[in-house]
């Protein structure tokens, strides 16, 4: 069932466990995060970035769509989060493609642009019934804003969320974006003086290269949504790989993603049963 994304972030936060969120690029992805949180019997929030929008040429309703009908037909409580927008356009477009929530991200301008800019989304958004994230600080692992070795000061991270009236923040302490390998250690004594500083949520982003060990620390130690998308593709390409050189000859694409399409439920399993500990 389809349920707000903040619902599933605060009761994750009450409970003191973490709220999975699992990137979509594609239907499977959407059937595989379901079907993982099934198994793993918890709730879930799919996120679809711009970056994957901008895959499907920009258009943001066919992937909305089939990623909604996935969360209505699933068994547990599903969100639906548009991730890592830049482009008022795309902002603008969330409410009504049933998204419940959106990361505005201006992370590429200086704090005081930062700060006017996710102000005014957070009003747009919050206007369509919209639960709005933001970050501050630079998650590595991207070209452009997202700078290796930044983190977020606590200080400044209070100022923000006041300031921006944001109902998350996503913080930079350790991760990586885009990481296929898990030996990214974290901050845990900077997360812990977030946590102090910050009254509403934090958002651990590039989870994927995050050990098992480190996300259940970071969780006990006050981030609440912990994103997860490079971990999926790697089981999914993976899969797909041992497919194709087991049978050099297939040409029905559903002999290999099926397959696939499994490996990524189980990734989400398995990560959300860390995350939920």
């Amino acid at each position: 069932m389809l349920i707000p994304t903040g619902q599933i972030v605060e009761d994750a936060r009450r409970r003191g466990v973490g709220a999975g969120a699992f990137n979509v690029i594609t239907v499977e992805h959407a059937e595989a995060v379901v079907a993982g949180a099934e198994a793993a019997g918890c709730p879930v929030i799919l996120q679809i970035s711009e970056n994957a929008v901008r895959f499907h040429q920009g258009r943001l309703a066919p992937i909305a769509a089939a990623a909604r009908a996935v969360a209505e037909l699933s068994t547990v409580a599903v969100g639906l989060h548009l991730d890592h927008v830049e482009s008022d356009e795309l902002f603008d477009q969330a409410a009504g493609n049933g998204f419940g929530s959106v990361m505005f991200d201006a992370s590429r301008l200086a704090y005081a642009a930062n700060v006017a800019a996710t102000a005014d989304a957070v009003r747009r958004g919050h206007a369509s019934g919209l639960w709005v994230e933001s970050e501050l600080g630079e998650v590595g692992g991207k070209n452009g804003a997202h700078k290796p070795g930044v983190r977020t000061d606590p200080g400044e991270a209070a100022a923000y969320v006041s300031a921006t009236g944001v109902d998350a923040l996503a913080v930079a302490v350790g991760s990586s974006h885009a990481m296929t390998t898990r030996d990214a250690r974290l901050d845990h004594e900077l997360i812990g003086r977030l946590r102090a500083a910050v009254s509403v949520p934090l958002v651990l982003h590039g989870s994927s290269g995050v050990p098992d060990d480190e996300l259940r620390a970071a969780v006990k130690g006050g981030l609440v949504k912990v994103n997860i998308g490079t971990a999926l593709n790697v089981a999914f390409t993976g899969a797909i790989r041992v497919a194709m050189a087991q049978q050099a000859d297939v040409v029905d694409p559903r002999s290999y993603l099926r397959g696939a399409r499994d490996a990524m439920a189980e990734t989400v399993a398995r990560a959300l049963r860390v995350l939920t500990e």
